[in-house]
C-alpha cells in the first residue's frame, strides 16, 4: 500500500472489507500519521494491547486510519522499559483522549504529550494498577488512592464564572461532568470529564468463550447493539477465515437500517421536545414504540440483541413476516413525511434549530468530526457508500449530507436517512424473497495466533472492533478486543459547537449530537 509515496508492506486480513495490517517502527509511525493527514485520512482508533507471553511478546500500540482504499491497522512495538510512542496529536486532533485512556489501560504514553490527565483513571484504582496488563490481577486488590480533583482548564476574566454540570443528571441520563465557563449566559468554554461508565468490559472480552463475545459486544452500548454485534462478528468471522451466507447478509443489513431508523425517531422527537415542541416528541415516540414493537415480532428484541450471532444470524424472517416489515416502511414514511414539513415550517423550532451550535465544514475536517453529525457539516463519509461491504454493495446507497453544521442540518440529515434506511429496507426485503439457503455458518478458528477486524457504520458512525486471537498450544482464547465507538471522535468536537451560544440552548446542541456515554467509557 502507498501512503504519501511510502510503500508500506502488510498483510490484508480476510474481511469482506478492505482492511490492512502492518507492524512498523517508530520512525514509520510518524512518516505513516504525516501521510495519511496530508492525504486527508482520518484516524479511526487508538489503542495498545500486552502482547507479553512469559520472556516473549511486547506491548504494542497501535493505530486505524481510514484511507482511499480502506482501512490501514498499524501497530508499534514499545521498548519494555520505556514504553512511549511519538505523539499522533499534532496530525490527529481526536488522538488526544484516546492517548490518555491507553495510557490509563496499559501505562504506554505519548512522548511529549503536553496532556497527560488520567482520562479513565478517576483516582479509584490502586496505585500502579493498569487493568489491561497481564500482571493486572495482581495489583487489582491494592488500596485505592486517595481521589483528587480533576484539573480542568481555567477561564478567567471579568464577569467570568463556572457553572458545573453533573456527573449525575436528573432523570436517567448517563454520568458525565460538564464544566462550563461563562460570561452571563454566553459560553466561553466547555471542558468535559468522561469516563464515569467505565466497566472493564473490553478485559472481559479476554474472559469469555469466543462464541460468546457477540452478546458482550451487543451491550457496549445498547443503541447501537446491532453495530457492535456485527462489528465484533466480522472480526471474528476475518479470524476465522469465514463468509457468511448471502440470506444472513441481507439480515444483517435489514437489521441494521432498523437500528438506524429507531434511533432516528427517538432523536426527532427529543429534539423537539428540547426546543419545548411536545408534539414533536409525542409523535415520533409513537412512531419509534411501533417500529419497536414489530422489531419485538419479527425478530424477538425490541432493540434486536442478540440478532446477530457469529457466522450469521440467529433467525430468519418468513413471506408473512417480510410483508408486514415492509407495509410498516410505508406507513413510517407517510407519517415522517407529514412531520418534516411540520418542524420544516414552525418558526419557534427553526428559530431554535438554525445557527446554534453550528460547527462549520473547515472545523469539522480538522477535528476529525465523523458519523451522523460530520455529514451534517459536510464530511461526506459513510462507509455504506465509500467502501461498501455486502450486501451494501449491491444496493447503491444514496449519502445524506448538510454544510449548515448547525442542528438544522443535524435534523435535516436523520430525516434525510429515515427516508433512506425506509428505501433500503424494502429493498432489502424484496431480495430477501430471492434469496434463500441457509442463515448461519459454523466458524472453525485457527490453532495458531490470528488478527480480525470489523468495522460498520452504525447510525452514530463507525462502529470498529479489533481481535487478537490466541489458538496456541490449546489456548483458544481472545487475547485482546478493542472496540471504538464514533463518540470518541466527536465528544470533543462538541466543546466546540457550543462555544458563542448561551448555556440554554446547551441541551439542544448535546442531543443533536446525541453521542454516547457506555460506548465511549468501556
Amino acid at each position: 500500500m502507498l501512503i504519501s509515496g511510502f510503500s508500506l508492506d502488510g498483510e490484508r486480513l480476510p474481511s469482506p472489507l478492505p482492511i490492512w495490517r502492518a507492524t512498523v517502527r517508530a520512525e514509520t509511525w510518524q512518516v505513516i500519521a504525516r501521510g495519511v493527514a496530508r492525504e486527508n485520512g482520518r484516524l479511526l482508533s487508538l489503542w495498545a494491547s500486552d502482547r507479553r507471553r512469559g520472556a516473549a511478546g511486547q506491548l504494542v500500540v497501535s493505530a486505524a486510519y481510514v484511507v482511499r482504499e480502506g482501512l490501514l491497522w498499524i501497530d508499534l512495538p514499545l521498548a519494555e522499559r520505556a514504553a512511549t510512542y511519538p505523539d499522533l496529536l499534532p496530525c490527529f486532533p481526536a488522538a488526544g483522549r484516546l492517548q490518555r485512556a491507553a495510557a490509563d489501560l496499559l501505562g504506554v504514553v505519548a512522548e511529549d504529550a503536553a496532556d497527560r490527565r488520567p482520562w479513565l483513571d478517576h483516582g479509584a484504582w490502586p496505585k500502579g494498577y493498569l487493568p489491561l496488563r497481564r500482571d493486572a490481577s495482581e495489583k487489582s486488590l491494592g488500596a485505592a488512592r486517595e481521589v483528587t480533583d480533576y484539573p480542568f482548564v481555567r477561564v478567567e476574566g471579568d464577569g467570568v464564572h463556572e457553572i458545573p454540570v453533573g456527573p449525575v443528571h436528573a432523570g436517567i441520563i448517563e454520568p458525565g461532568h460538564f464544566r462550563f465557563s461563562v460570561v452571563g449566559e454566553k459560553v466561553l468554554r466547555l471542558e468535559q470529564r468522561l469516563g464515569y461508565k467505565h466497566k472493564g468490559i473490553e478485559r472481559r472480552f479476554g474472559e469469555l468463550p469466543p462464541d460468546e463475545g457477540y452478546r458482550l459486544a451487543g451491550r457496549v452500548s445498547g443503541d447501537s447493539t446491532v453495530a457492535y454485534a456485527w462489528a465484533w462478528c466480522m472480526a471474528l468471522e476475518s479470524v476465522a477465515g469465514c463468509e457468511i451466507a448471502r440470506r444472513a447478509c441481507w439480515l444483517r443489513a435489514l437489521l441494521l437500517e432498523r437500528e438506524r431508523v429507531a434511533n432516528h425517531l427517538g432523536d426527532l422527537g427529543a429534539l423537539g421536545n428540547d426546543a419545548a415542541f411536545a408534539f414533536g416528541l409525542a409523535q415520533f415516540s409513537r412512531l419509534r414504540e411501533d417500529w419497536l414493537r414489530l422489531s419485538k415480532e419479527a425478530f424477538g428484541h425490541r432493540l434486536l440483541m442478540d440478532c446477530i450471532v457469529p457466522g450469521g444470524v440467529a433467525s430468519d424472517v418468513d413471506r408473512a413476516v417480510a410483508d408486514r416489515l415492509a407495509r410498516q416502511c410505508d406507513t413510517i414514511e407517510r407519517a415522517v413525511q407529514v412531520l418534516r414539513q411540520v418542524y420544516d415550517e414552525h418558526s419557534g423550532l427553526q428559530d431554535r434549530f438554525m445557527t446554534t451550535g453550528r460547527v462549520l465544514p473547515e472545523l469539522a475536517a480538522r477535528l476529525g468530526l465523523s458519523g451522523l453529525a460530520g455529514r451534517a457539516s459536510g464530511q461526506a463519509a459513510d462507509l455504506r457508500c465509500d467502501q461498501p461491504w455486502a450486501p451494501y454493495d449491491q444496493l447503491a446507497v444514496n449519502i445524506a449530507t448538510q454544510t449548515g453544521g448547525d442542528v438544522a442540518a443535524r435534523v435535516a440529515v436523520r430525516f434525510d436517512e429515515i427516508f433512506e434506511s425506509l428505501r433500503l429496507i424494502r429493498a432489502i426485503l424484496s431480495r430477501l424473497g430471492e434469496s434463500g439457503g441457509a442463515v448461519c455458518t459454523d466458524l472453525r478458528l485457527p490453532a495458531r495466533a490470528a488478527f480480525g477486524a470489523g468495522w460498520v457504520e452504525g447510525w452514530r458512525g463507525e462502529v470498529f472492533v479489533v481481535l487478537e486471537w490466541d489458538g496456541e498450544s490449546g489456548a483458544h482464547v481472545i487475547r485482546r478486543c478493542h472496540c471504538h465507538d464514533p463518540s470518541w471522535q466527536n465528544w470533543p468536537v462538541l466543546e466546540h459547537a457550543v462555544i458563542g451560544n448561551i448555556v440554554p440552548d446547551f441541551p439542544l446542541i448535546n442531543k443533536s449530537f446525541n453521542l454516547s456515554y457506555a460506548g465511549h467509557d468501556l
